[in-house]
């Protein structure tokens, strides 16, 4: 993430366990989410009605997507649209920040002046290890009920802005598309799977995804096929 005061990293060894990091960059609350399940990483505004709310874990999956809690009003939330589903703030969608998904080489590059999120010196997980070995090499995903899509592998990555989505089998071939409304989905090589091998380290390069309009950055995701086809069953993906 940047912004004018800096930029700021949050490394998937440290979200694949905790999921969720509250933090304030450049004096804007966020929620910094990952759910591994779906391979969905979003960065949220935490301000929501005029009220600064922190989030936390519920360990609760709707189709197979981390569901979030706020704990000043224990409304549930939905990682993968940001929106609430049952509470006081029920109906309410929370505010997406551009961020992009990279590897620490990519972001060290582009801004060696970067802060990174550290994991604590002693204790706490097996950071750098991967607790879903293999997963996103399975042929369908083992939490989830429901219907998968057609005409793409459940597990295959796709680059999601808003509700519309382009396979990253397709990004990675053409490394550029511009869209008619003017997005510029570019891949390159150098980023690892997390979800791949044990140590995230040796997971196999899966790449680097930005999306700009006018040389700006665009809220996305990269996300299996099937949470996609899950959360927006009417929506084509661009194979």
């Amino acid at each position: 993430m940047t912004g004018s005061c800096g930029a700021f990293a949050y490394p998937f060894r440290i979200l694949i366990w905790h999921e969720i990091v509250n933090d304030r960059v450049c004096g804007r609350p966020l929620a910094i989410t990952y759910c591994p399940l779906c391979n969905t990483a979003m960065v949220f505004d935490r301000r929501v009605a005029g009220r600064e709310l922190e989030f936390g874990t519920t360990g609760r999956l709707r189709k197979s997507d981390l569901v979030m809690y706020d704990r000043q009003t224990e409304t549930f939330w939905q990682q993968f649209t940001g929106q609430a589903l049952v509470g006081a703030l029920n109906g309410r969608r929370l505010a997406v920040v551009p961020a992009r998904i990279e590897s620490f080489a990519a972001f060290k590059a582009r801004r060696p002046d970067g802060k990174v999120l550290a994991p604590p010196p002693t204790g706490g997980r097996a950071y750098g290890r991967n607790p879903y070995v293999g997963y996103d090499r399975a042929p369908t995903p083992f939490m989830f009920r429901g219907d998968l899509p057609a005409g793409i592998e459940p597990m295959a990555r796709v680059v999601r802005v808003g509700d519309r989505a382009w396979a990253l089998e397709l990004v990675r071939r053409k490394r550029r598309l511009i869209t008619a409304d003017g997005l510029v989905i570019e891949w390159r090589e150098g980023q690892n799977s997390a979800l791949d091998k044990d140590r995230i380290s040796e997971g196999r390069d899966i790449g680097n995804v930005t999306v700009t309009r006018k040389g700006q950055d665009v809220p996305y995701s990269v996300d299996f096929a099937f949470a996609f086809n899950a959360f927006f069953p009417k929506s084509r993906i661009v194979k």
